[in-house]
């Protein structure tokens, strides 16, 4: 069941991610939506799951929360590694490389989550297994987003697979390992701090660029709008 479960991970996040791909002409859209997905899946998912599992007071898991959001801007900030609009610049170090690899990262830690939770028994396990598969397909149009509004970066096919492939490596992982759920909650909330900060200074400056605010702005809530609905669903 757990090898069904890693497949369907991987074909969830895939075919997002060529969605995303197929319709980069309207990549301002499609980052406006991802702004708003990966923020949902901070505030619904990541957060939520954090206070839950970690057995800690909301004050340390929002102090943790606050550490990922500083971490992320200080590499950001310190490495350039964020994108931007100058497409005459060779710098290697300015792309979204770094976004990208942390939401693989998510997404690995997703299928660590999955493959702990069936250890602690199967009804949490197909609970959580379900949350992970109904945001997958929006981890893969968040990553494939972010690597698409960087011109110079790699191919977003190669990023894609990563993504595709790392919940699956991760619910493999865990058949040779445990952490505790206070370890795993804490994990969660520097993450949820990394998602903060990508999709509010990232994803939604680089999403209404150039484009009109509007239609940029609705798609945001709508990927909140769907993160929340799916996520609900999936309780």
């Amino acid at each position: 069941m757990i090898l069904i479960i890693s497949l369907a991970t991987i074909v969830s996040t895939f075919f997002g991610g060529m969605f995303a791909i197929r319709f980069r002409d309207k990549l301002h859209l499609i980052l406006g939506f991802s702004a708003g997905a990966v923020i949902a899946v901070a505030f619904f998912d990541l957060l939520p799951e954090s206070l839950e599992i970690s057995g800690r007071s909301p004050t340390t898991v929002l102090t943790f929360v606050a550490i990922g959001f500083a971490i992320y801007l200080i590499l950001d900030r310190f490495f350039s590694l964020h994108g931007h609009d100058d497409e005459n610049c060779d710098n290697p170090s300015h792309s979204s490389k770094l976004g990208a690899t942390a939401l693989c990262f998510h997404s690995l830690l997703d299928g660590l989550a999955i493959g702990l939770s069936f250890k602690i028994s199967p009804a949490v396990g197909w609970i959580v297994a379900v949350a992970v598969l109904t945001h997958d397909f929006s981890d893969g149009i968040n990553t494939v987003g972010l690597v698409l509004k960087d011109k110079k970066s790699a191919n977003p096919i190669i990023w894609l697979i990563a993504d595709a492939l790392a919940p699956a490596i991760g619910i493999i992982i865990t058949l040779f390992f445990s952490v505790s759920g206070s370890v795993l909650g804490m994990i969660l909330a520097i993450f949820c701090g990394f998602f903060l900060y990508i999709g509010a200074s990232d994803l939604i400056p680089e999403s209404h660029h150039a484009h009109p605010t509007i239609w940029t702005t609705v798609m945001t809530v709508l990927g909140m709008l769907v993160l929340f609905v799916a996520v609900n669903l999936a309780i």
